[in-house]
């Protein structure tokens, strides 16, 4: 569970960052900057489902604030 929500943050570190690249290199003419900005709120909504179903069905625990 915790290498699949690793590589989940590592697809939305890098979605942003190409996103910052599109932006900057096609001075908003393309659709690209939008395109990966829209993959990136996919795969943030897709961990949050997820770790909400890993909690459901008992592969993770929480351990509250110490």
């Amino acid at each position: 569970m915790k290498i699949l929500v690793a590589v989940a943050f590592f697809l939305i570190i890098f979605s942003m960052g190409s996103a910052l690249v599109y932006l900057m290199k096609d001075k908003g003419k393309s659709n690209r900057t939008v395109k990966a900005l829209a993959f990136r709120v996919g795969f943030s909504i897709t961990l949050f489902l997820l770790i909400l179903l890993a909690n459901h069905y008992g592969l993770i625990q929480p351990t509250g604030i110490r």
